[in-house]
């Protein structure tokens, strides 16, 4: 499974409508509204790169109020909870 994070920069007057639309589209996982340079941050997560080619600029780029993505492939995941759970093996109560 590929995931990958698309910062989206979008029109201010249609945000919430962008967002749900973007939020519709299969592949996409999570979108969150937030502030700073770019206007949405979306989770995507697919099964291989052509699906990326094809999920980025073949729909989320043409949602209405979309006007620029930059997108980032993440290669590992790190959390506590990961760790918690990695150190907890084998552990006797």
């Amino acid at each position: 499974m590929i995931t990958a994070f698309v910062l989206i920069r979008a029109a201010a007057e249609s945000i919430p409508e962008t967002a749900q639309a973007i939020a519709d589209i299969d592949g996409v996982v999570e979108v969150y509204s937030c502030a700073g340079d770019v206007d949405l941050i979306t989770m995507v997560k697919v099964a291989e790169h052509e699906d990326l080619a094809a999920l980025i600029p073949g729909k989320i780029s043409r949602v209405d109020g979309v006007l620029d993505t930059d997108t980032h492939i993440a290669f590992r995941s790190y959390s506590s909870a990961d760790t918690d759970a990695a150190f907890s093996l084998g552990a006797q109560e």
